[in-house]
């Protein structure tokens, strides 16, 4: 992270690390590490509550919220399409199980990261209705294309666009998923749209932690977006946005129950590497790596 320039993290549950093993390096690297709190249907221990419908994950999250040590929840993949190592999901965004966690997020007024294809965008939408004080941060901001993300974002005061992955030169899935329109330069309408809404954008790489030259040079295409942008916005898309939304003015207690592990995701805005703890954070300088 040091060498980056990246001076916190916000890390999430994957293959090797449950919310416990964040907690636990949350802990360890205070004010560094801000671990989110999963329960999304890709882990086989919550897969039959969505399955079901059902409310039974909310007390869960709930009580775990409440002894502190998350800064949100996240990610939740209800609907999303499969990818090498990652099984395919469509569950409902309007569904009981994610509109019971939409009431927990508002009960501790905390944000919550939701990965949801395009495919259930209207779903998607009637839950941004129903929950307008709830703060949703948009993995990738759905793939959306540029005209759909200025509607959305207009119509939908609570929507954050976190452009996790839409900066990479060339995207497996779909070329038309980058920002990006070459190597180097990003599309300036693109670039219109988020110095017309600054605070409503987020950066990040999507960085899986299995390759550290590729979470590196994630971290380096997400520096080519920030050194486009002007000076005001580029810190608040690298920075004071996410520092906000997380309420980083009232750091979270640790809470009980923690045990050793490493995260293995990670979430806006850079991706940087903390000793055995891939995560991604947020510059303090953009300019520069």
């Amino acid at each position: 992270m040091d060498d980056l320039g990246i001076t916190r993290a916000v890390a999430l549950a994957g293959r090797d690390a449950d919310n416990a093993s964040l907690l636990e390096a949350g802990c360890r690297w205070p004010s560094r590490v801000l671990p989110l709190l999963s329960v999304s249907p890709e882990h086989r221990e919550f897969r039959q509550a969505w399955e079901a419908d059902a409310e039974d994950l909310a007390p869960l999250v709930d009580s775990l919220l409440a002894q502190g040590g998350y800064y949100g929840i996240g990610e939740i993949s209800v609907s999303h399409f499969p990818a090498i190592g990652f099984p395919e999901a469509d569950f409902n965004p309007n569904g009981r199980t994610m509109r019971s966690l939409l009431q927990v997020a508002g009960k501790h007024r905390v944000p919550i990261l939701i990965h949801s294809e395009i495919t259930r965008l209207r779903e998607f939408e009637a839950l941004l209705r129903e929950y307008r004080d709830v703060t949703v941060i948009w993995a990738h901001g759905g793939y959306t294309p540029l005209f759909l993300a200025r509607r959305l974002l207009r119509e939908h005061p609570n929507l954050v666009y976190e452009l996790s992955a839409r900066t990479w030169a060339r995207h497996p899935r779909s070329p038309d998923y980058t920002i990006f329109r070459n190597e180097t330069v990003v599309w300036p309408e693109w670039l219109a749209l988020i110095e017309s809404m600054p605070s409503r954008f987020l950066v990040g790489t999507d960085a899986s932690g299995r390759s550290e030259t590729r979470s590196i040079a994630n971290a380096r295409r997400v520096r080519l977006l920030l050194d486009q942008l002007t000076d005001t916005t580029r810190r608040l898309v690298a920075q004071q946005n996410l520092d906000r939304i997380l309420n980083l003015t009232a750091p979270a207690r640790c809470g009980p129950g923690s045990v050793p592990g490493l995260a293995r995701r990670s979430f806006p805005v850079a991706p940087g590497l903390i000793p055995s703890l891939p995560a991604s954070g947020v510059p303090e300088e953009p300019a520069g790596v």
